[in-house]
């Protein structure tokens, strides 16, 4: 009966608020029924977005649904009406109770569906890892003798992994690498970096920051550069606005051109955009590094490589976001792509969940988990290799990915060492490669031993040698006594980093108390209430318990510091043979941990993540539960108490502190990039040099020169005795017969001659799937409208037609195939030249080949792209529309088949890394290579042909084939043509628990303008107002 006591009172105090803030709002009183109806949920979804103002209403009503059975809120509501009368109150109490009782039982029914969904997904988890390991367990004969004898043969298909890589060196190492790391969100800076301004600037832009700069100190490296966002908001630093910083000097001992951030724009130019913002924007971000990248690879070039692009050796993606950017580059460039995950998304949704303060759509819609797990599902498909900090980042974090299974990738492994085929399956390496650490700001003075009196530097003025750091007295003011040993704490003000509870740790240990000082480093505040809901939550709740404790005078917790200062700080703590403790709940590396190590500091640390690595390796500190408070204590009591312990700890951390020093970190990182260089295709990429404007003869003289490669049949003679000067010019005799023949002028097109391209991508089917008129048409008017402005413009087609029905559709225009300077058929799997007898790109089709199952994945989109209840004939093989670079299926009409992110996670599951693609009003299904697709088609022809993106224009339906969002998005200019797209396939595209349109498509943008129809003066309309020619 206490508890019903309680609730009782609760319930009275909800009503209590609701009257009060109701008669503040409106002076006529309300009725009963009123009440009843409307007053409840709009008290509720008032105060739920009060954020930052304390809601008692909020406060009462999560008390009630969090605390308290369902069983006793019947109850509550059963007295309420035994004992009602005529009297109003008893009757809203009534109507509240029965509200708040259903409030409940809904909860706990989100909660069982969502973990019914978690347990689903699981289940398919697992049934994909084992039809991939069921498929892998035995080899046939026909493997084994591959295997046995033919294993050189192998070995130019793919090159082999071997097991033992090779260190780098100085001696045999290629040279004249170019590097490109990616970080994209926070703020990153070399110098006076602002740690801990918010969440998004930590440890990560540390690391990338000193990694870049340790790259290139490397021999070997010749160039490193550091992509983020550049930011001219007026609320930061104006010089997160500059374009290039150099982090460090050219080296001319090595030939280093040296490390440098290059700051690429994307979405708002005047806003600081935190990351969970940010994803709409990434398309922005990849066209504007795709253009850095491709510049810099023509200069460094010209200055070490003969005039020959220098590509990237590797580009490194940090972060999920950046994961997404890194994987575009590479499958647009062809290069080698590095993840490191730094905090994964799927980890942190498991642990929020379990909190269960949030919802899962209230954990989607505050951290964008969706958006940010696909991104790094992207990395893994992506990736050659993963590095990682520890080894439980590998096997408790990334094990909970579609994309990664630690069993199968050592069995793929395994079988591409004998030389055997691997089913079209695919898995990443994973590599520990611990964080480095700059050792060059600490002297031998803080090696010495017995150097932990403060006396001579915290004496009469007279006496002091030097001038003490200006940290060390803003924190020694805090203290009582500060010559007694100091327990230093530094990360964000961040719930996950357990700040409170050490904190009660301290507070309820009287030992400790007498003992040791504490010191909190929490970032730099000027105002609490200015930050973050989150970070001033965890402020607050320090500076409570620091007075329910009465922790005055035995707590510091400075307002500001600097990045410079932070060596200062561990090394007051080292002098007073002081504890660095990490009590974060969950921590992924623990760069901080090493730091407190090369002070000679003794370390605590959370037993969940990258310390237990740390520890193990240093043998310098304890680890500890972080919920476990009683073992906080007794920890940090036992390096505090026992200076014996406390001076092994500290000597053993200053012998083994050099294996995370950078220069190893650099070679280890040096040598696993080399190895899976090994298997990854040579980049054979070439940019087309822009050709001046001249006659059409004067250009087919030098049709060699840029690499046209005209499939014409050339009467040569046979002893090929023609020289070079008659066989161009009966090149030029042939090439002008072949043109009068079909009454029309030579096309007068060459990579690099274009200023403009429209790019036709309008998707116009009717309900059966086939094209319509309008689609005619509508190429018909962008031609026109290109034609009439001027001769420099270039008309491309993008569809997911077949080339077949691509030609036809070009030929229901009045228009001919040789208008149009590219057909991209087949949801971007394929390139076609008409101005080359409609040769197919070869060097696209080796482009996009890497990691294509091939046959291998026919049967299984069959298997797994229907549901559970469909019929087994609701996806067929469409043998018409297939290629070798594409597969095509059949959807039945009315068919019950998976949705986009669905299939595509249930082929990730079994190893299959490709891209799915609904087209043709959802009765047609694209499956095509993981490199291929039709934003990534106009970003390859970009790169070859010298034609910027923000000089495409792209023409889209108002909705379209399930690849639609991609096109909307980047540096190029897309028009929205309204009414001429009737049917799409969008109802293929999202499910209940993906990600929505608005995370992947920025909801204002100025690449974006819609027209009001398709006819020539909307186009034109349209046009203007982007301001294109």
């Amino acid at each position: 009966m206490a508890e019903n006591e309680w609730l009782n009172g609760y319930l009275e105090a909800i009503l209590d608020v609701g009257s009060e803030r109701n008669g503040s709002r409106q002076k006529k009183p309300i009725s009963s029924n009123t009440f009843k109806h409307n007053n409840m949920e709009e008290i509720l979804r008032l105060e739920i977005h009060k954020e930052k103002l304390f809601s008692p209403t909020k406060y009462f009503v999560e008390e009630v649904v969090n605390s308290f059975d369902e069983s006793d809120l019947h109850r509550t509501w059963i007295k309420v009406v035994a004992t009602r009368n005529s009297r109003e109150r008893n009757n809203r109490l009534e109507n509240m109770c029965w509200r708040i009782w259903h409030l409940t039982r809904k909860k706990k029914q989100i909660a069982w569906d969502d973990a019914q969904k978690l347990v689903k997904r699981r289940v398919e988890l697992e049934k994909g890892r084992f039809d991939a390991a069921e498929d892998l367990s035995e080899l046939s004969e026909g493997e084994k003798e591959k295997g046995d004898i033919n294993t050189s043969e192998s070995h130019h298909v793919i090159s082999r992994i071997n097991s033992d890589t090779q260190i780098w060196s100085d001696e045999d190492k290629p040279s004249q690498l170019y590097i490109v790391l990616i970080s994209m969100h926070g703020l990153v800076r070399g110098e006076n970096m602002e740690l801990g301004r918010d969440s998004d600037t930590g440890g990560q832009v540390k690391y990338v920051v000193e990694l870049a700069r340790a790259l290139a100190n490397m021999k070997g490296v010749h160039r490193v550069d550091l992509l983020t966002r550049q930011i001219t908001s007026p609320d930061v630093d104006s010089s997160y606005g500059e374009p290039i910083e150099m982090l460090s000097c050219p080296s001319d001992a090595f030939g280093c051109c040296g490390a440098y951030i290059i700051r690429i724009p994307c979405g708002p130019r005047d806003k600081y955009i935190p990351k969970e913002s940010l994803w709409p924007y990434i398309p922005e971000f990849v066209d504007g590094a795709l253009s850095h990248i491709v510049n810099m690879a023509r200069a460094i070039g010209e200055q070490v490589n003969a005039g020959k692009a220098v590509w990237p050796y590797v580009i490194h993606g940090h972060y999920a976001d950046a994961g997404e950017v890194a994987a575009l580059l590479s499958g647009t460039l062809n290069v080698p792509m590095v993840l490191t995950g730094h905090s994964l998304g799927r980890n942190k949704f498991e642990q929020l969940l379990k909190q269960g303060r949030l919802t899962k759509g209230e954990i989607n819609t505050t951290y964008k988990i969706m958006r940010r797990t696909e991104a790094e599902e992207l990395g893994l498909d992506t990736a050659e290799m993963v590095i990682t900090s520890t080894r439980q980042e590998i096997d408790e974090q990334w094990g909970l990915y579609d994309g990664f299974d630690i069993q199968l990738e050592r069995k793929l492994r395994v079988r591409r060492r004998r030389g055997v085929s691997c089913l079209g399956r695919y898995m990443p390496r994973m590599v520990v490669i611990p964080p480095g650490m700059d050792f060059s700001n600490i002297n031998a003075q803080d090696s010495l031993e017995g150097d932990g009196d403060l006396k001579s530097l915290i004496g009469a003025a007279k006496s002091q040698k030097r001038p003490i750091p200006h940290i060390w007295s803003e924190i020694m003011r805090f203290f009582v006594n500060p010559h007694k040993p100091m327990i230093l704490a530094l990360s964000r003000p961040d719930p996950k980093k357990n700040v409170t509870t050490l904190l009660r740790a301290f507070g309820e240990c009287q030992a400790l108390r007498e003992l040791a000082n504490l010191t909190l480093i929490l970032g730099n505040r000027d105002d609490i209430d200015d930050m973050s809901s989150s970070s001033s939550a965890v402020l607050t709740t320090v500076i409570k318990l620091i007075d329910k404790y009465n922790l005055y005078g035995q707590v510091a917790y400075p307002k500001h510091h600097k990045q410079p200062e932070v060596p200062d700080i561990y090394r007051l703590a080292a002098k007073t043979k002081g504890v660095f403790i990490n009590p974060a709940l969950v921590e992924p590396f623990g760069l901080t941990l090493i730091e407190a190590a090369a002070y000679g500091l003794p370390i605590v640390a959370t037993k969940n993540g990258g310390p237990v690595d740390i520890v193990k390796a240093l043998h310098n500190g304890l680890l500890i539960d972080p919920h476990d408070q009683k073992a906080i204590e007794d920890a940090l009591l036992k390096l505090v108490a026992d200076k014996n312990l406390w001076l092994e700890c500290r000597k053993n951390g200053l012998k083994n502190i050099h294996c995370f020093s950078w220069p190893e970190h650099c070679r280890n990182y040096l040598s696993h990039v080399q190895h899976c260089r090994n298997r990854h295709p040579a980049n054979c990429l070439e940019v087309m040099k822009p050709a001046p404007e001249e006659p059409m003869s004067e250009s087919l003289r030098d049709v060699e020169d840029l690499s046209l490669k005209f499939s014409i049949d050339v009467d040569f003679k046979a002893n090929g005795e023609m020289d070079m000067a008659r066989r161009q010019h009966e090149l030029v005799e042939i090439l002008s017969r072949k043109a009068n023949s079909i009454n029309k002028s030579i096309v007068s097109y060459s990579p690099g001659r274009r200023k403009v391209l429209y790019v036709v991508a309008t998707d116009c089917y009717n309900s059966n799937g086939s094209p319509t008129e309008t689609l005619s048409l509508t190429v018909k008017n962008i031609m026109q409208v290109a034609r009439s402005r001027s001769s420099q413009i270039g008309l491309l087609f993008l569809t997911g037609l077949c080339l077949q029905e691509t030609k036809e559709v070009v030929n229901s225009c009045p228009t001919n195939l040789e208008d149009f300077d590219a057909l991209i058929c087949s949801s971007g799997s394929e390139i076609y030249y008409p101005w080359k007898d409609l040769g197919l790109d070869d060097d696209y089709e080796a482009h996009i080949e890497y990691r294509w199952p091939g046959e291998n994945i026919k049967s299984a989109v069959m298997r797994l792209g229907k549901i559970e209840e469909g019929s087994e004939h609701d996806i067929a093989q469409c043998p018409s529309a297939s290629s070798f670079q594409c597969y095509s299926y059949s959807i039945k009409p009315g068919a019950k088949v998976r949705k986009v992110n669905d299939l595509r996670q249930r082929l990730r599951m079994r190893g299959f890394r490709c891209n799915v693609v609904y087209t043709h009003a959802a009765s047609r299904l694209n499956v095509t290579p993981l490199f291929a697709s039709r934003s990534q088609a106009l970003r390859y022809l970009s790169v070859r042909w010298g034609v910027d993106l923000s000089s495409m224009v792209v023409f889209v339906g108002e909705k379209g084939d399930t690849d639609y969002e991609s096109l909307l998005v980047g540096l190029h200019k897309t028009v929205i043509l309204k009414r001429s797209v009737e049917y799409a396939s969008e109802k293929l595209l999202h499910n209940e628990d993906s990600f929505k349109t608005d995370e992947i498509v920025p909801l204002e943008s100025t690449n974006i303008c819609a027209a009001e129809g398709y006819e020539p003066q909307d186009i034109s309309a349209a046009l203007e107002k982007l301001g294109v020619m």
